[in-house]
């Protein structure tokens, strides 16, 4: 990959009256920044210079979806200004505003139980709720393609068709069982596509910012439901000893997003199912990359024996 020419970035971020520009730690598609406008703290995503700006590398493709948002419900950062440079090697970004607050994700990261962290489940289930209670066609984003549930298991088993088989032993009969079963459609709203608590901003109990919308797109809302179930859930990855009071029961989070949303959802445990099998099909990924590294992650090699049990978690779901 391209080194981002800070100095160049700076020269570009200039034009927007954004100074004392400097890198933030993360990101895996693309790179962040801080600055300052106008007094006020800034962030600058930046594309990866050097290859083209598609997918989850599309930075003004998240700016777009922040955008659309950001007369909702939905918290979301401002976005304040974009550039299309010259891609690959003068690659897009955007600017926004900066959002107090912090990241975590207690059940896999650990962290101290309160009754404000447990608060902070219930209201990020909230802002999930708000998020798919919105009607695509009202937000401009119609001509968006349509990701069902079928797509999505589909999706997975080509990435679980690239590694080792030893990693992830038996997921063709989860595959199977997930299709066997899968229900029926519902009408397709907004879908983060990694929608849980370490991907949010917030202070306290209160949800400041959803954020990292590298992999949004128009589907199935229960794809995101899914997934927050399973991250709000000790059971899943069982990386934290004592997790008593941390999240809230699932049932209790379920609860609240069909409250918010003012109807019952049908089928969320067939989502809790297909977000185990995506979890073991991202993970094993990561896996596989990790062993062919220089000087593999230990934290990430640990994740290995974790696979297996995801799909048997994702199995008992739908059988």
């Amino acid at each position: 990959m391209v080194e981002v020419d800070l100095a160049e970035l700076r020269r570009r971020l200039a034009a927007a009256d954004v100074t004392d520009v400097t890198a933030l730690a993360g990101g895996a598609s693309s790179f962040t920044f801080r600055g300052t406008r106008s007094g006020r703290p800034v962030v600058i995503k930046l594309a990866p210079p050097g290859v083209e700006p598609i997918a989850h590398r599309d930075v003004l493709r998240q700016a777009r979806i922040l955008k659309a948002l950001a007369a909702t419900r939905v918290p979301v950062p401002e976005v304040l200004w974009e550039d299309s440079g010259d891609p690959p090697l003068n690659p897009p970004l955007f600017v926004m505003s900066h959002v107090d607050g912090d990241c975590v994700e207690p059940l896999f990261d650990g962290c101290a139980p309160s009754a404000e962290l447990a608060e902070r489940y219930r209201n990020a289930c909230r802002a999930m709720a708000a998020l798919h209670s919105l009607s695509p066609g009202d937000l401009g984003l119609g001509s968006e393609p349509v990701i069902d549930a079928v797509s999505e298991v589909e999706r997975w088993c080509q990435t679980l068709q690239t590694v080792d088989a030893s990693l992830v032993p038996g997921w063709p009969g989860v595959r199977d069982a997930l299709l066997r079963c899968a229900p029926e459609a519902i009408a397709p709203g907004v879908v983060h596509g990694d929608f849980r608590l370490g991907n949010l901003i917030a202070a306290g109990a209160s949800v400041n910012a959803v954020i990292d919308w590298e992999i949004w797109s128009i589907g199935d809302p229960r794809i995101d439901a899914g997934w927050f179930l399973i991250n709000c859930d000790p059971g899943t990855y069982q990386r934290v000893s004592d997790a008593a009071g941390m999240a809230p029961p699932i049932d209790e989070l379920a609860e609240i997003y069909q409250h918010e949303l003012g109807h019952e959802v049908a089928g969320l445990a067939w989502f809790r199912a297909l977000a185990c099998f995506k979890s073991a099909a991202t993970w094993s990924l990561i896996v596989k990359h990790n062993r062919r590294r220089k000087t593999p992650r230990d934290e990430w090699e640990a994740m290995a024996p974790t696979l297996p049990r995801l799909l048997e978690r994702a199995r008992s779901m739908v059988e």
